[in-house]
Parts: structure tokens; sequence; C-alpha cells
């Protein structure tokens, strides 16, 4: 079962949206116009975020089956979304019409995680295919697919990378502050690929920071733990930043909301246009599954 739900940030209240029973609901994106996009069984579906009608799918058929990983671009019309076949696509939501981005030949498969506030450039994790996710670093590249470049080399893995509203910094999860597999904490970088700086250092394991519109907050997805990874059904925390431009702020997040989920709770940026609230996705699976997450 999945249940969309909306967080306010003013008033420290979630309302549930939606609860699906058919349909495994997945990392939700916040339209300027007031919709919610979801990944819906590896296709795109799309709801009021004001939960006033039920999700419907929009009819992309050119996409392949999607993972999790699409993102709006600024122009509000255009959604990027990696398939899994290794390849991200563009698409429009008012033509349907589909594009690919990314060209034959590459040595990885591809995993959109943002686009520049210009809708010039976007941000991806490259995967070795023999390697898996073992091997993730952070490439930027241009949005018809005629440039590419690694932003992060090396020992990693990175994930999640994501431009902030100004385009300043690159924020991202990543486990090269670390000794211990699985133990990923949240970084940035500048989009020249100076300045890695660590943002996060505690004992959680912290995935997906999403800084909202407005540059004011930032939120992410925190494991137990020992966690290895981004997967399912575990006692997960969703963590506020104020001021997440400040690099000591991120030392004082705050729980917003404890819940069962991680892989599919928030993987994409869910933000409201006027940075107030955040989408985001919990599976109710049992005493079972929340126990399964502290070990």
């Amino acid at each position: 079962m999945a249940r969309v739900h909306v967080y306010d940030v003013t008033t420290g209240e979630a309302t549930l949206l939606h609860v699906d029973a058919e349909v495994l609901l997945e990392a939700p994106n916040w339209t300027a116009g007031g919709d919610l996009i979801l990944n819906g069984d590896g296709t795109l579906w799309r709801m009021p975020a004001d939960g006033s009608q039920h999700p419907r799918p929009i009819e992309l058929s050119e996409l392949p089956e999607l993972n999790n990983d699409h993102v709006l671009a600024p122009d509000a019309d255009t959604i990027y979304a990696s398939a899994n076949d290794g390849h991200i696509y563009a698409a429009s939501l008012s033509t349907m019409a589909v594009r690919r981005v990314t060209v034959d030949g590459a040595p990885h498969w591809h995993f959109l995680h943002g686009v520049s506030p210009d809708g010039e450039h976007l941000a991806y994790v490259a995967l070795d295919p023999e390697e898996g996710w073992d091997s993730g670093t952070i490439h930027i590249i241009h949005a018809d697919g005629t440039w590419d470049a690694p932003l992060t080399v090396g020992r990693g893995p990175d994930d999640g990378s994501e431009y902030a509203p100004d385009g300043e910094w690159i924020y991202f999860n990543t486990e090269r502050f670390s000794h211990k597999p699985g133990h990923a904490q949240i970084a940035r970088i500048r989009p020249d690929g100076t300045d890695l700086q660590q943002l996060t250092s505690d004992e959680r394991v912290n995935w997906f920071p999403h800084i909202d519109p407005t540059g004011r907050s930032a939120v992410y997805l925190s494991f137990p733990p020992g966690t290895q990874g981004h997967p399912a059904d575990r006692a997960v925390q969703l963590r506020l930043v104020d001021a997440p431009h400040d690099p000591q702020a991120w030392a004082r997040s705050a729980i917003a909301v404890e819940l069962a989920g991680g892989q599919g709770t928030i993987n994409v940026n869910s933000w409201s246009p006027d940075g107030t609230r955040f989408a985001y996705v919990d599976y109710p699976v049992g005493v079972s599954a929340l126990d399964r997450g502290q070990e």
C-alpha cells in the first residue's frame, strides 16, 4: 500500500491525500500548476496536490519503463526521466512528445536527479553496468545531450545530485567521507567540480537532499545506522534544514516526519513552488518491516 502525503513546514502538519493498494506510487514532483507527478509501476502518474482527484496515468507512449528519477524543468512543461534502459528522456507534458537525451555508446548508465535553474544542464549519476551502485559518480550533461563531463571522480559512491535554486551548488549524498560501507552523508560541490563540502556527519545514513525553490529550507531522507543503499520498508525520517546555504545549519536538522518508507518516499524534489510544503509517500507495512529497519 502506498500513501501520498503533503507536509506543511509552517504548521508542522502532514495531510494524507491518497491511498493506493493497486499501484506502487513513488517519488513525487510538484508542478508549477499545482499537481503532483509520481512514478507508478514504471510509468508517470498525475494528481492534484490538494488530493481532490485520484492519480491518473500520463499517456507518454514513447517512454520506456521508468525508474524513480524524474525531474521537472524550469519551463514548467518538460519533464526529464531516467528509464530502465539506462538512458535519460525528455517529455513534454502538454504535447506528450518524447525525445531521448543521452546517446548510444556511453560506458555507463544514466540516472537523472537535477536540472539547472536555467534549464540548460542536467546532473545525473553515472553507473558502471558491471559494478552497479558502488560505482556511482556525478556527471553534468547538456540538456540536448551534446556535452557530458564528470563532476566527481574516484571513490564514492555518489547519488541524488540536485542543483540549488541559484545554481551555485549541486547537493548530493556520498560515501566519500566514510570508510564504513553504506554510510552515506550529505555533501555539496560547485558545478565546476570544486569546493567539495561535507554537510552532515552523524551516525544515521542520509540520502536525497532537496532544496526548496526559495532556498529557505531543505529536506532529506535519513535511514537508521547501518543501512546500506536506500532500501524500501525501513523506519526512516524526513529531516528539515533551515537556511541550507549555511553549512553549519545541516548539523541542526530536525525531524519532520517519522514513517515506514525509504525507497520511493522522496527520491526526487517534491517541494511546492512557494517552498511551504513538500510531498512524500509512505508504505505502512507493519511492525515487522519497521523492526527490520532497526537492524
